[in-house]
């Protein structure tokens, strides 16, 4: 059963994000992505020990295989497609599903499509299509998946321009977040993972509504007592909760899953994010940063609250430092909830050399961030190295989207600063970002930092272990604290313990059933010891 529940316009041609800087980075090893290090510990040296890893005979046969099929890509595929994989922590739901499927909906509701390909509402009037005709037209319905997508896109075009636009066209599209959540857990079971955290925007129109209402008010603190005066912040979270239990509910009607044959993605935990519209006035973006976060104290479903849009876009640059200052306030009043932030999503070129110098830092030491998405101009931003040592210190995770970084920064191979987070221990996830409009799956991101970053077999599993280590989920992990820097040791409930072998003992039952977090992990584990049974054999 789903856990989602409640119980509770540029230039394609981009200077190179890391170039300079990074060419002396190549030159260093390699090393796996860490844990946080201790405060005795520094980075570096973390990052060293975890180089020493013990790696058990499974794991050892298991990489020779993986070395042995890098001559047939067929093969190499389905290894990388049965790899367990963790969870998904970065990844926008209406930019996660399928273009198909997409085009399905928009068929189903009667849609239009005009002369920009952009879904409209019926009726259809003169220079539109009804969306269904793509379901017999092929041409049409390629010109659909074209505009709705990155795929076919022209490499002289702004992959930027086109990659956000893309939202624009089919947004009309994605009005049943059950259905789209439906589509998307599916493919990410098929994918073998185990977690989802996927980001939408609740309450919009009332959220806009009341921001307009009360209007800004310079001063934080007077600005939420207006907010919340009268309840009227939670007559918006109300209402957030109502279109969670529909979208729900619409979830496991089109997935089947109470019926005798559920779809795969039934048994998936999900949770949501909070997504801020960082391109609004700052009255509309204070008020969605405030929701979001009461909803997640409130809800379990909501676990945290995310910045969306163009962090180059006029607006976003403007008010990026207002906007910090914002969230760290409101961390003052909604303490339990969590917090990751697209930050650093930038190349030189794209913005003035100033606007590339504060981003990630900010969102660290300002907004307190515990998780960073892309963070791409990382060595651009002042004392990066500092900024670098003190996310390995506080745990402060980066995810990764290589794929959503190429087409939309055209950053890539050595000029990613992902062989710089990993040299300074800073924990690194991989993540899809928008599947859909990418025409990736999370396999291919993995595939992609094997064949770019030369990662061994336990590098990647240890990335997959991260990120659900990582993971906004209720209660404590399966591995102990530190774990990444000693081989991913066990708490002691469950030390010894041999998941996909035999059954956990009943301290580690226990431990299991009290924390959602090491439920997932051992879930997992057990798919390891099969995926290494299948891949690796047994002596």
């Amino acid at each position: 059963m789903i856990s989602s529940i409640r119980t509770a316009h540029r230039p394609k041609s981009l200077v190179p994000a890391g170039i300079g800087a990074l060419a002396l980075l190549t030159l260093l090893p390699a090393l796996p992505a860490a844990a946080a290090p201790t405060r005795q510990d520094p980075p570096v040296q973390a990052a060293a020990q975890a180089s020493h890893r013990l790696t058990t005979p499974a794991e050892l046969r298991t990489s020779a295989r993986l070395d042995a099929l890098q001559g047939n890509p067929e093969r190499l595929k389905a290894f990388f497609t049965a790899l367990p994989k963790g969870g998904d922590l970065h990844n926008h739901l209406s930019g996660a599903v399928a273009t198909e499927y997409l085009i399905e909906l928009a068929a189903e509701n009667g849609l239009c499509i005009d002369a920009t390909d952009t879904a409209v509402r019926p009726p259809c009037g003169p220079g539109t299509r009804p969306a269904a005709e793509a379901r017999t037209d092929a041409e049409f319905h390629q010109r659909i998946v074209r505009a709705w997508s990155m795929q076919d896109f022209p490499a002289d075009q702004s992959g930027h321009d086109h990659f956000f636009d893309t939202f624009g066209k089919f947004g009309e599209a994605t009005r049943d977040r059950g259905k789209l959540l439906a589509n998307v857990a599916n493919s990410v079971v098929e994918q073998n993972q185990f977690y989802l955290e996927t980001l939408v925007t609740p309450a919009s129109d009332s959220a806009r509504k009341l921001a307009e209402t009360v209007g800004y008010d310079a001063d934080l603190a007077a600005f939420h007592r207006k907010l919340v005066a009268g309840g009227k912040l939670d007559g918006v979270v109300d209402e957030a909760v109502r279109e969670a239990d529909a979208a729900d509910a619409q979830f496991r009607q089109t997935a089947h899953c109470d019926t005798g044959r559920p779809d795969p993605g039934c048994r998936l935990s999900v949770r949501w994010i909070s997504q801020v519209s960082r391109g609004s006035s700052p009255e509309r973006v204070f008020t969605q940063m405030a929701v979001g976060m009461r909803l997640a104290e409130r809800d379990r479903r909501f676990v945290a609250v995310n910045l969306v849009q163009p962090e180059d876009g006029e607006s976003a640059l403007r008010n990026y430092s207002l906007q910090m200052r914002m969230l760290q306030y409101l961390r003052t009043q909604y303490p339990d909830a969590r917090l990751t932030l697209h930050a650093g999503e930038l190349t030189p070129g794209l913005v003035k050399p100033e606007d590339l110098t504060f981003h990630i830092r900010e969102a660290v030491f300002v907004a307190g961030a515990e998780r960073i998405g892309h963070g791409v101009d990382l060595v651009h931003e002042d004392d990066w190295q500092q900024l670098a040592r003190t996310m390995a210190r506080r745990g402060v995770a980066v995810e990764v989207p290589f794929s959503s970084n190429k087409q939309i920064l055209g950053v890539a191979g050595d000029d990613h600063p992902f062989n710089a987070y990993r040299h300074f221990g800073v924990p690194v996830v991989l993540a899809t970002d928008d599947p859909g409009v990418s025409r990736i799956d999370i396999s291919h991101e993995y595939q992609y930092a094997r064949a770019t970053y030369g990662l061994s077999y336990t590098e990647l599993k240890d990335l997959a272990r991260a990120s659900l280590e990582y993971a906004f989920l209720d209660g404590s992990s399966l591995w102990a604290a530190g774990s990444a820097r000693t081989g991913y040791r066990p708490v002691p409930a469950c030390a010894g313990a041999r998941p996909g072998t035999v059954a956990p003992a009943p301290a580690c039952a226990r431990h299991l059933a009290d924390h959602p977090k090491a439920a997932v992990q051992w879930r997992q584990e057990e798919a390891y010891a099969a995926f290494e049974r299948r891949y690796g054999g047994s002596r």
